[in-house]
């Protein structure tokens, strides 16, 4: 039971080369993390963005890093260290996981781009961090000699303030109607784009989601890459990065970059709520809250959301990754059922939040508490597009009635 201080599972399918050890040891790097980032959580908030010193505490461990490829310096661990890492963090603070993570697997996307698009980035600095939007309407692009000419204002590019580039989503156009439209991502310097400070929001206050503006950028060929080379199997990237985890199908696994985030942030309210009840009395009639067999019930059914959360996000992302050892592209029914248990998942832990959030009556009402942000937290990972489970699970009942997918990424 996560509330019985159930941690992350290490030593399963998390390294290349079953390098279980050095996994453990980022794992422990990242648990250490947690009270220091508690403690910093108000400040956050108030900063809108995370504070230099946890930036600083993310590069040191090295948890940027974590699936970039080795041959820069990189962990190069499986797929599921984004979400047992993420959990972790996201004990400690809920934004501090979803920048974590949304910038680690940008190093990952990287991996996949044609190398010279590696080298450009990582040869002046493998630290260097990136943000993205992958919202695609709101970009506009055109092929031009030599790449491509791009305009348009994205929103929630998480923690762009500190990143050197940007990966920016974005529908190709043609003159010649015969071409039709094509999906690209683009990788953009900092110089490239302009940032509109719009982040006043009510959960992950402390991302920096802030918008970003391209007026008319040059971006060379080399920069960008076509959603069409990244459904899974090999990517422009793979011939000097190998390994399976660069074949994987990214917006297939898309939910899994941020789940873990939903994930530790659930089991640091469940773990919350456990402690007080074992000492708490009853405001009205001092009864021991513990004694209360609405209160084990509360326990059970959280604690329940949340280990089946958890099995849903990692055996996911480890299947994917044997999938991928073995050459394995799914087709679109695994790729919609990806998506759609990434939605559930997800909404497992809002619920279990939500579920605890009730049952601690007035005392989550105090904005001096963290139960109160963690409520906030839940309901605002849960408003991603990706775990929007109407539309995963609209489209995986398409799939499965035999109609074509509604998801053009996948």
């Amino acid at each position: 039971m996560a509330g019985a201080g159930q941690k992350p599972i290490v030593g399963e399918a998390v390294a290349s080369g079953s390098d279980d050890r050095a996994f453990a040891a980022m794992t422990t790097r990242a648990n250490a993390l947690i009270p220091q980032l508690r403690d910093r959580a108000e400040r956050t908030e108030e900063l809108r963005r995370l504070p230099p010193e946890t930036e600083r505490d993310l590069h040191e461990a090295g948890l940027f890093r974590v699936v970039q490829p080795k041959r820069v310096g990189g962990s190069e661990f499986d797929y599921v260290a984004l979400v047992d890492c993420g959990e972790l963090l996201g004990k400690g603070d809920a934004s501090v996981a979803w920048n974590f993570a949304n910038l680690a697997s940008h190093h990952w996307m990287l991996g996949m781009f044609d190398k010279r698009a590696q080298d450009q980035v990582w040869n002046k600095d493998p630290n260097a961090l990136i943000a993205s939007s992958f919202i695609f309407s709101a970009g506009r692009a055109r092929k031009v000699e030599g790449g491509y000419r791009l305009r348009g204002n994205w929103p929630f590019s998480s923690g762009v303030a500190s990143c050197e580039w940007n990966m920016l989503a974005s529908v190709v156009s043609s003159d010649d109607e015969a071409d039709g439209i094509e999906y690209r991502i683009f990788l953009l310097p900092t110089n490239d784009y302009k940032i509109t400070d719009t982040w006043n929001a009510v959960g992950l206050r402390g991302t920096g989601s802030n918008d970003v503006e391209v007026k008319d950028a040059f971006v060379p060929a080399a920069l960008s890459v076509a959603v069409g080379d990244l459904v899974g199997g090999p990517t422009p990237g793979s011939a000097v990065n190998p390994n399976a985890l660069y074949a994987l199908p990214v917006f297939s696994l898309f939910p899994y970059v941020l789940s873990g985030v939903a994930l530790g942030n659930a089991e640091a309210c469940l773990d919350d709520y456990i402690e007080i009840a074992r000492y708490r009395a009853s405001t009205y009639n001092r009864a021991k809250l513990s004694d209360m067999q609405s209160t084990q019930i509360k326990i059970a059914e959280a604690s329940a959301k949340v280990d089946a959360a958890r099995r849903i996000m990692r055996s996911s992302c480890i299947q994917a990754m044997a999938d991928a050892r073995r050459g394995h592209i799914p087709d679109m029914a695994a790729k919609t059922r990806l998506r759609r248990d990434g939605a559930f998942s997800v909404s497992l832990c809002t619920e279990a939040v939500s579920l605890l959030f009730a049952a601690s009556g007035a005392r989550g009402l105090f904005t001096t508490g963290v139960l109160q942000r963690q409520f906030r937290d839940a309901h605002a990972i849960n408003s991603h597009f990706a775990f929007n489970f109407d539309a995963a699970g609209a489209n995986y009942g398409r799939v499965a009635l035999g109609l074509p997918s509604e998801n053009l990424t996948l």
